[in-house]
């Protein structure tokens, strides 16, 4: 355990409980989040969880400004439930993205679980983007990645790290409830759009 890991895991926690607050400030923390944990992936050989977090970037500033202006009429956004069609849509996208990432890792690196790593950053990209369009079932994903997580980073020596993922299981089930009940009290749509 290093002081980099500590710090991302404490960071990374204060950004998902505010995401399950569906607090805005959890995007900008995300960012410091990402920035953090890259480095701790690299250290690691976890490359595809290295190069995740450039994307995990890139989604919090686009989740940053849907919370902010993506529902109607430019708007706050508001939870919904996913769509049978874009559930579909995106499980053959993180299929996909875990099979050529995978192969790829396999063969071009020196990854320590180059399969493994590649089905947790691609389901964790389709779970991020499903966040920031605040849709319900993100937390069923993130349940399902973050004991996975706690697995695999037991098995790298990442100890802290699985400490925070056994954390991060914790709070997705609280969000899956919040965010449940929260759609419940908002006037919205039933499913969202793909």
């Amino acid at each position: 355990m290093s002081t980099l890991e500590l710090l991302a895991a404490i960071v990374g926690a204060v950004s998902v409980y505010l995401s399950v607050r569906q607090n805005i400030w959890s995007w900008p923390t995300a960012i410091v989040n990402v920035v953090l944990y890259a480095l701790v992936f690299y250290e690691a050989r976890l490359y595809a969880d290295m190069g995740l977090q450039v994307v995990y970037a890139i989604l919090s500033i686009y989740g940053w400004y849907e919370w902010l202006y993506g529902g109607e009429g430019r708007t706050e956004l508001h939870v919904t439930r996913t769509g049978w069609r874009l559930g579909l849509v995106l499980a053959a996208i993180a299929a996909a993205g875990s099979a050529l990432l995978g192969v790829f890792l396999h063969h071009e690196t020196d990854a320590a679980l180059p399969f493994m790593d590649s089905f947790l950053s691609s389901t964790s990209l389709v779970a991020q983007w499903m966040m920031t369009r605040k849709l319900l079932e993100n937390w069923l994903v993130w349940i399902g990645v973050d004991v996975l997580y706690v697995g695999m980073f037991i098995f790298k020596n990442l100890y802290l790290t699985a400490g925070l993922y056994a954390v991060f299981l914790a709070l997705a089930v609280k969000g899956w409830l919040d965010w449940r009940r929260s759609m419940r009290a908002t006037p919205a749509p039933a499913a969202a759009a793909a």
